[in-house]
């Protein structure tokens, strides 16, 4: 049993790309889905597939994405900054610019769950939940 989905969702992506491996199957949710979802359109994941059939809840398997020539992982570092006991907020003027706009900050706001550079546009806030790069 786990107090933080979101964290384990990150957790076990980052565990499968420091191990090298190809695909990553993980406990899906709503929010797990949109966050897979927002990692494919930046290019950071090969792909993704969401399978309701195995369990309950499902489950979401990701294929990583790593470089053709030097086999590097596309995902440097992913880390959460909201957690259960100190959740962070921030304005739509406050949100956070990963590596001068190389990386991305997920945020669930009003209107769902985008990158920060869309909630800026969108003029809304919300809690940051995770950085990637």
């Amino acid at each position: 049993m786990y107090t933080d989905p979101v964290s384990d969702y990150l957790t076990r992506i980052r565990n499968a790309v420091m191990a090298g491996h190809r695909v990553v199957e993980i406990p899906a949710s709503n929010l797990k889905k949109e966050i897979t979802k927002i990692l494919f359109d930046q290019g950071y994941v090969l792909s993704y597939k969401f399978d309701d059939d195995s369990t309950v809840q499902g489950t979401i398997k990701i294929a990583l994405k790593y470089t053709e020539g030097t086999k590097e992982p596309v995902i440097k570092k992913i880390q959460r900054i909201s957690k259960p006991g100190l959740r962070k907020y921030s304005h739509s003027k406050d949100l956070p610019r990963i590596l001068n706009g190389l990386g991305i900050a997920i945020v669930s706001t009003s209107h769902g769950v985008m990158t920060a550079k869309q909630a800026q546009k969108e003029n809304v806030g919300g809690e940051v939940l995770c950085l990637v790069y």
